[in-house]
């Protein structure tokens, strides 16, 4: 387990990493994302999906409007933003509720977090829209920085690959004067990898830690959780519970997932698992 240390955030927010897990919850409002798209497009049942989250136990929502499965049809920032800001208003009154935006688009960025978001959660790891870094200088918003596969020619080594890319990302950040205390790292399970990739970085996973920050993680009813268990998208909550405690005990701190009450149940078990061990 990580040394307990505090993610700084927005508006003068932060959560402590490392003595427990959190989750993210993921709230789509689109209509197209690979395994809840158009469920909460409108707005009510978009903050009611995000309540209900918050009650199971959820930590963070993170509101996306863009679909980044793969083949996805991109959408205009304008457009993102129709979907995300009315969402992040509402919620951003709401006690208790950190809230994430889902965008690798600075101006979607910068308008969520005016709009009340407190982290920018970027599936390009800044390297689509470098501006977001400039964003979080300005902001003091949580940044997390997503490893990413698609695009580019990777290299062979599925470790070498994620410190190749997250290394690249860490300068785009510091050059832009984000402080470290802003940053966690996500491997980016899924983007550009197959079954073999997603499950060596799960075996791996411990030597991520060498990056210095901390590691959030998102395998939420992903094809390689399917591919193993057989199980249609809706359901491989189980399966990736499963995941959830395992890459818990190898050091990630925050999970981002669209079935809260089994990963919550399977990360406490985790958590005891890992609070045992350290007591002896």
């Amino acid at each position: 387990m990580e040394t307990p240390r505090q993610w700084k955030l927005a508006h003068g927010r932060s959560l402590e990493l490392g003595a427990e897990a959190h989750i993210m919850g993921i709230l789509n409002v689109t209509p197209d994302s690979f395994s809840d798209g158009g469920r909460h497009a409108a707005v009510d049942s978009a903050l009611a999906r995000a309540r209900v989250m918050l009650e199971e136990g959820a930590a963070i929502i993170d509101v996306g409007g863009e679909s980044t499965r793969p083949g996805a049809t991109p959408v205009e920032p304008s457009e993102e933003q129709k979907r995300v800001l009315p969402v992040i208003e509402e919620l951003a009154e709401e006690d208790g509720m950190i809230l994430s935006i889902d965008t690798y688009h600075a101006e979607t960025a910068r308008l969520a977090v005016a709009a009340g978001a407190h982290i920018v959660n970027d599936v390009w790891g800044l390297q689509k829209d470098t501006r977001i870094a400039a964003l979080a200088a300005e902001t003091g918003a949580g940044l997390v920085i997503m490893h990413n596969g698609r695009e580019r020619e990777k290299l062979p080594d599925v470790i070498a690959d994620q410190f190749h890319f997250l290394r690249r990302s860490l300068d785009i950040a510091r050059e832009a004067g984000v402080p470290d205390a802003q940053i966690v790292l996500d491997p980016g399970f899924g983007f550009a990898k197959d079954t073999d990739e997603n499950f060596r970085i799960m075996g791996r996973f411990g030597e991520l830690a060498g990056l210095g920050f901390p590691l959030a993680v998102g395998t939420s009813r992903k094809r390689f959780v399917g591919a193993l268990t057989n199980r249609d998208r809706d359901e491989r909550a189980v399966g990736t519970a499963a995941t959830s405690a395992l890459l818990r005990l190898k050091g990630a701190s925050i999970f981002r997932v669209h079935d809260i009450p089994e990963n919550l149940d399977a990360l406490r078990i985790a958590d005891a698992v890992l609070t045992a061990g350290r007591e002896g």
